[in-house]
């Protein structure tokens, strides 16, 4: 049982230490200035990206923002809406 816990404690302390708090927010960061970018070349508001998949423009600012995580459903709503692919949406967001 002693041995069970801490090879749970073990696996996590090893999951956590590959994860970067700072960089996973730099990811959004560069998620959301991509999806403004297609959107702004796309010649769309946030209100008509919205609209294409039945969601509010506030959360389209709040992505752009970094203020909110999508999920994937989302990332491919939004891909389908601006005609593009999700990997478009995501280029060079891992730096």
């Amino acid at each position: 049982m002693v041995v069970e816990a801490f090879g749970d404690m073990f696996h996590n302390k090893t999951m956590h230490k590959n994860f970067d708090e700072k960089e996973y927010q730099n990811f959004l960061i560069l998620l959301g200035q991509n999806v403004r970018n297609v959107r702004e070349s796309a010649k769309l508001s946030q209100e008509q990206l919205a609209f294409g998949f039945e969601s509010a423009r506030n959360y389209i600012g709040c992505v752009e923002r970094a203020e909110k995580t999508p999920s994937l459903k989302t990332l491919f709503k939004i891909a389908k809406v601006l005609n593009v692919r999700v990997e478009d949406l995501l280029k060079d967001t891992m730096k």
